[in-house]
């Protein structure tokens, strides 16, 4: 059996890639559209297709079609085959028939999710939708190669393949963005963005393929794990229903505070998403089809998971709590060096930063419930994760509600501060649902966990070389965005981990031998 995360390094760079050419996007995206009405349409617009992708994609295909495959894989390959065909083509079926109803319904998503555009803002927003909802069709196809690939064990694939997407669209924005208006350049966003998904989905499909010898669709012959694969993605689908609620209910409050609380909360998002992607995402997809092939009595699997996860948390929270200090003490700093630029004033990079350091809160939790949903899939458990999104979810709106539209004037703050107080309300929720999930795993596997000493010295560390780096900033800021960076967060990265070296952490050995390997090998 693998050592646990001894995959999450291929993951890992996947997702390293895929984000760093997010990050060039962002950029690039920063500089033509700032935080203008233009930005809150394409980051708007975006959004309501990705509803889709968020409830047929990644994370369902993991709870559900991974699971059932990766047990078949051990019993009998030919019907493992036959299954991934049977699911892929249902999965077809059902992404063309609610691509379509998007396309249609467009202009009263729009009243849903975006009640606060209107005029031209809202027409824009309404041409981007239809034009991206069928490349996040193609998206959630892709991640079918990515089920087929992960529970192969071929994680660098799958997760490499949205550089391709990002690609697509830096081309068009450095294409077109310098004779664009930003309307007209809004929609060839959109459209490279549908050339993009043909690209994720091809650099995937022929490995895929390779790995699935009988090319066969044979519904009646795995009708039973297909119906198995389906009554799993109920929950999952209604889990990720009720996150894409909170989610979306964010960018509603949002497209109700003044113009660009969208288009920051968006941004901090794409900061957000790289550490919980890298090292949360990254340590629950490598581990997931290990442990869900855990077998033996009771006790034995429980031994397992409780092995496997303990030892996953601890490396998440290695990483996670730097990052976190790190968007509390320096995200202005991280937001000037990726995105100040043409539009993007340094103001901008301020507001953002406001936002970043509210998501600090709910960063570390957010990321090990990640691997705790694993452990419950691998169960064949997906409706304990669903009881307690909803929890989650629940909290989010009205805490969210209450910190970004009644408090800041309550405490004398600019409205459109609020956008700072939905990220840190969803944090504290994301803190309810990491406790719900550990309480209910620990009684049925037993122990699980972080150590309490281990979590403070690793706090310690990162908070004092966060107070380092806030101290540096002044000094180096008539340096520029770009080399101020450059300065300030090695330093940021080196004491920390130092730190972690003196005390001869053992998370810090497993990093190192980590980026050792993936740098003396090719993926």
């Amino acid at each position: 059996m693998r050592p646990p995360g001894g995959s999450a390094g291929l993951v890992a760079s996947g997702i390293f890639l895929s984000r760093l050419a997010g990050l060039v996007r962002e950029s690039i995206f920063a500089h033509f559209f700032g935080t203008s009405a233009a930005a809150d349409a394409i980051k708007a617009g975006f959004r309501i297709p990705n509803i889709l992708y968020n409830l047929l994609g990644e994370g369902v295909l993991s709870a559900s079609f991974i699971v059932v495959y990766s047990k078949m894989l051990g019993d009998n390959d030919e019907d493992a085959d036959l299954l991934a065909w049977a699911f892929g083509a249902a999965l077809g079926l059902l992404v063309s028939v609610m691509v379509l109803l998007g396309v249609a319904l467009a202009p009263y998503l729009i009243e849903v999710i975006a009640p606060g555009f209107s005029n031209d803002k809202r027409d824009l927003t309404i041409a981007i939708v239809r034009i991206v909802f069928p490349a996040t069709g193609i998206l959630v196809m892709s991640t079918w190669c990515l089920g087929v690939l992960n529970s192969h064990h071929r994680f660098f694939a799958s997760y490499a393949a949205p550089v391709f997407w990002n690609l697509a669209i830096i081309a068009a924005l450095l294409w077109y963005g310098p004779y664009r208006t930003q309307d007209q350049l809004a929609i060839d966003y959109a459209w490279a963005a549908v050339a993009g998904a043909g690209l994720q989905f091809f650099a995937q499909f022929p490995q895929t393929v390779q790995l699935l010898k009988r090319r066969k669709l044979s519904f009646s012959r795995v009708a039973e794990p297909l119906r198995t694969v389906f009554r799993n993605m109920a929950p999952v689908v209604g889990s990720k229903g009720v996150a894409q609620i909170s989610g979306y209910v964010d960018t509603v409050l949002a497209s109700l505070l003044p113009t660009g609380a969208v288009a920051a909360l968006t941004y901090q998002q794409v900061f957000y998403l790289l550490p919980v992607s890298l090292f949360g995402l990254s340590m629950a997809a490598s581990e997931l089809p290990t442990m869900s092939r855990a077998a033996g009595s009771v006790e034995e699997i429980g031994a397992t998971l409780r092995t496997r996860l303990n030892a996953g948390l601890r490396q998440i929270a290695f990483l996670i709590v730097p990052s976190a200090a790190a968007f509390f003490f320096l995200g202005d700093v991280i937001v000037a060096f990726v995105l100040q630029s043409g539009d993007f004033s340094h103001d901008k990079a301020v507001y953002v930063w406001a936002v970043m350091a509210g998501s600090a809160i709910g960063m570390l939790a957010t990321t090990m419930v990640q691997l705790y949903n694993s452990a419950f899939y691998s169960l064949l458990d997906t409706r304990t994760p669903l009881r307690f999104a909803i929890v989650r979810v629940t909290l989010t709106l009205i805490l969210g509600y209450l910190c970004a539209i009644p408090l800041p004037p309550m405490l004398g703050i600019e409205q459109r501060w609020g956008v700072a107080g939905l990220s840190a309300s969803a944090g504290v929720c994301g803190w309810v649902e990491f406790a719900l999930l550990r309480w209910r795993l620990n009684q049925r596997v037993g122990q699980t966990g972080l150590n309490r000493a281990f979590v403070a010295k690793l706090w310690a560390i990162a908070i004092g070389a966060g107070i380092v780096g806030f101290v540096l900033k002044q000094p180096t800021a008539h340096f520029g965005p770009r080399l101020q960076g450059l300065i300030v967060l090695p330093i940021y990265g080196m004491i920390y981990l130092g730190a972690a070296k003196a005390l001869r952490m053992p998370e810090f050995d497993t990093f190192i031998g980590m980026l050792r390997r993936r740098l003396g090998r090719q993926p």
